[in-house]
């Protein structure tokens, strides 16, 4: 996906209106200027019909509302920004919204979804929405909004350059004495992605980040990316996330070594060497077969989950520590195994406003993650059913791994039971864990202490 291919200069303003409907009014007049046969009126009634479906509001200053209509183009896209927020229905979160980001798709487009999360995680950075928001000048913000696109940023210092360097010269060499079939390059260390990386290495090179890279090296084909989702601060757990997204997608094999080469977020200093074996560091997930993920559960939705369940790990719900169990995969046999405890809360809507792709599901899932029992859902996303109790039959609780309470002693036997995955997520220690064929693979281990600093 190319998002920068469909925004252009013009389409980027300053607004003037201080509610959302005027908002949008101002960000359509520059949109629909090619689309005759659309009514600007009938258009926005349908992306405020949407909005009060489920409200867009991103966090950080940041709203996207979106709408699919019968239009000859795949997306149109607008930007505005506004200083004093926007009025809306009486919404608080519409107040704080400072860049109103306007996503029109023709309705034949299949990859909607996915061009929407893109959007989403590329400008759901705080940072980055500061810096175009506080640009002095219309000119200016149109140009870092372009910017933005491209993901482009000032590039390290020169010492910081130097440095860099010699770590991947380094991390090369202890990759071909290791034997790696690859280096993992976590390539949002730096504030201008894979850009500031001068020269890749000459070993096979994977890159890993929130958004696709772009930048193609003269001569040389685009280098390979995993794109995942900031899942967490701590190392291993982003390393064990985004190699297991690799062995899904079939980029690793089970007996591979991985180079992993990365540094904190934004820093733009590479400061982190780790070598990881992947047959040892996930022992019993994985069989012979190599197919971590069941038979028609996308790449993107096993992510999305991942990213969910590791937010509510680290955030808990309104300051509160809450667990969690997600079900993805083989649903029909899995819905022969489970009973609701509530009323289902996503009945009856449709399956695209139910999506775990759609971004503006996560904070819904959130919300009813407070509710005893699990989240079922299908290997396209589509999400069937929250407050779910797994009843899977008794012989498949037999040898479970010690220690286990009831939440992933459920996530270890419907794992068994049927051909899904399970994600838990413990309320007591913040442990986020994964169920396959009965084996855990634990991809993140945070201490209670540690969640409670978190949160102050």
């Amino acid at each position: 996906m190319q998002p920068d291919r469909y925004i252009i200069k013009s389409r980027i303003i300053d607004l003037t209106s201080r509610d959302l409907p005027g908002a949008l009014r101002e960000l359509l007049a520059v949109t629909l200027t090619r689309e005759k046969k659309l009514n600007p009126e009938a258009v926005l009634k349908l992306v405020l019909e949407q909005e009060t479906i489920m409200a867009t509001c991103l966090g950080n200053g940041v709203a996207m509302p979106h709408a699919r209509l019968p239009m000859s183009r795949p997306y149109l896209m607008a930007v505005g920004r506004t200083s004093t927020g926007l009025e809306y229905n009486g919404v608080k979160d519409y107040n704080n919204v400072r860049f109103v980001f306007l996503l029109l798709a023709a309705d034949e487009q299949p990859n909607y979804l996915n061009m929407l999360a893109s959007l989403a995680r590329q400008f759901g950075e705080k940072e980055l929405i500061e810096h175009m928001v506080r640009a002095p000048t219309l000119l200016e913000f149109q140009e870092r909004v372009l910017q933005g696109f491209r993901r482009q940023s000032v590039r390290p210092e020169r010492k910081l350059r130097q440095f860099n360097r010699r770590m991947l010269t380094e991390a090369e060499k202890l990759a071909n004495a290791a034997k790696c079939a690859a280096m993992l390059l976590f390539t949002d260390t730096f504030t201008s992605g894979l850009d500031a990386v001068e020269v890749l290495p000459k070993i096979r090179t994977i890159v890993v980040s929130r958004s696709p890279a772009k930048r193609y090296q003269e001569g040389k084909s685009p280098p390979t990316t995993i794109e995942v989702r900031s899942l967490s601060k701590q190392r291993l757990s982003q390393m064990r996330s985004a190699i297991l997204i690799g062995l899904s997608s079939g980029i690793f094999k089970l007996t591979d070594k991985i180079c992993c080469v990365g540094g904190i977020a934004a820093s733009n200093l590479l400061d982190c060497l780790v070598v990881v074996d992947i047959s040892k560091e996930f022992q019993g997930a994985i069989t012979r077969e190599h197919n971590l993920l069941p038979p028609g559960v996308k790449i993107e939705v096993f992510e999305r989950v991942l990213g969910i369940a590791t937010d509510l790990s680290i955030e808990g719900r309104e300051g509160k520590p809450v667990g969690a169990l997600f079900v993805v995969g083989d649903t029909d046999k899995v819905n022969q195994m489970i009973k609701p405890l509530v009323l289902n809360p996503f009945y009856g809507y449709k399956e695209e406003d139910r999506n775990i792709l759609n971004p503006f599901m996560d904070e819904t899932l959130k919300e009813f993650s407070v509710i005893d029992g699990c989240f079922i859902i299908r290997g396209n996303g589509v999400v069937e059913s929250a407050g779910s109790l797994i009843h899977a039959p008794s012989e498949y609780y037999k040898d479970m791994p010690s220690g286990l309470g009831s939440r992933h002693a459920a996530a270890a036997a419907i794992s068994l039971a049927t051909d899904c995955t399970s994600i838990a997520v413990s309320a007591s220690t913040g442990q986020v864990s994964l169920f396959r064929r009965g084996a855990m693979v634990s991809l993140m281990e945070t201490p209670l202490a540690e969640r409670r600093i978190s949160r102050t």
